[in-house]
């Protein structure tokens, strides 16, 4: 949790130290090549690390409704998902970009209701309500700047808007991977999901923005930086949290993970000497009551059983 919670400072400030050292008129460690190298240098230790679960004997066992709910969860997952989180992080404070990911909890928990008729108690859909008001309220009171839209009165950010589209892509990908990818082997999910989402991401951003957009792309700089941030970042932090998961109850997970908007800050703040607004605040207070909430609900239900 505390790589994945500074993992948004690094990125920034990882652009910052490649506008220091730009290639003609490009910074090499641009978003999109942090996001696209990145994911190649993390591709390239999976491989080492996890390849020899790619046996014929275990890629047999997947059925073809595997192999599509794998394909979802990469789309969204793997290339939309962090993709939108990136470019809001280029439009916006990175911590309006953390405030709002705390919108993937409470969607996820509505998704999980809706779709996996998973039961919650009082207390936990009152922590998400108040969650998603913190959320909200932290959009609509920025002080206005350029590039929002006027609502009603209200600054509607861009950038906001983009991280909340990301939020909904990875709540989906979640609920999809509960309900189907929870028997797949972690080294074939965690494979599939880079390569694919790695290549879809490309295809993406070569439609939107063309081919001078990955300039720099082969620098040396760039990926020297992009070995250590996709070892620490992509495969330390996600190895470190699935095996957290095995080790530990659901709700120690659940309780671990909500502090990571705190570290967030504490990480922008150390790294990118970026303190929080007025708004910030008043949001992130909320937000915090709603994880308070979600976790007596949380502990409730766990001391009943």
């Amino acid at each position: 949790m505390l790589i994945f919670a500074a993992s948004g400072a690094v990125t920034r400030k990882l652009t910052e130290i490649g506008a220091e050292h730009f290639i003609g008129d490009r910074n090499p460690i641009s978003l999109c090549n942090v996001l696209f190298v990145g994911n190649l240098c993390a591709l390239i230790l999976l491989i080492l690390i996890y390849g020899r679960q790619w046996n014929k004997a275990t890629l047999k066992q997947l059925s073809r409704k595997d192999w599509v709910s794998l394909t979802a969860v990469a789309i969204l997952s793997g290339a939309l998902a962090p993709g939108l989180i990136f470019q809001a992080l280029a439009l916006t404070q990175l911590n309006n970009v953390i405030l709002v990911g705390r919108l993937e909890p409470p969607l996820t928990l509505a998704l999980s209701v809706w779709l996996l008729r998973e039961r919650v108690n009082i207390w936990e859909f009152i922590g998400a309500i108040a969650a998603f008001i913190g959320v909200i309220l932290t959009i609509i009171l920025q002080p206005p700047t350029e590039g929002m839209m006027n609502m009603g009165g209200f600054g509607l950010g861009i950038g906001e808007l983009l991280a909340v589209a990301g939020s909904v892509a990875t709540a989906a990908s979640t609920i999809i991977g509960k309900k189907h990818l929870s028997q797949i082997p972690l080294g074939i999910y965690s494979i599939f999901r880079t390569a694919l989402g790695t290549v879809i991401f490309f295809f993406i951003a070569l439609f939107l923005y063309g081919s001078d957009h990955f300039a720099g792309v082969l620098s040396p700089f760039l990926w020297q930086w992009m070995f250590l941030y996709g070892g620490l970042i992509v495969v330390l932090g996600q190895s470190f949290w699935i095996k957290g998961l095995k080790t530990s109850t659901v709700s120690t997970a659940s309780l671990v993970s909500s502090f990571s908007p705190i570290v967030g800050f504490i990480a922008a703040y150390l790294i990118l000497s970026e303190a929080p607004t007025q708004a910030q605040y008043i949001g992130g207070s909320l937000i915090l009551v709603g994880i308070f909430l979600s976790q007596v609900g949380i502990w409730r239900k766990t001391s009943n059983r």
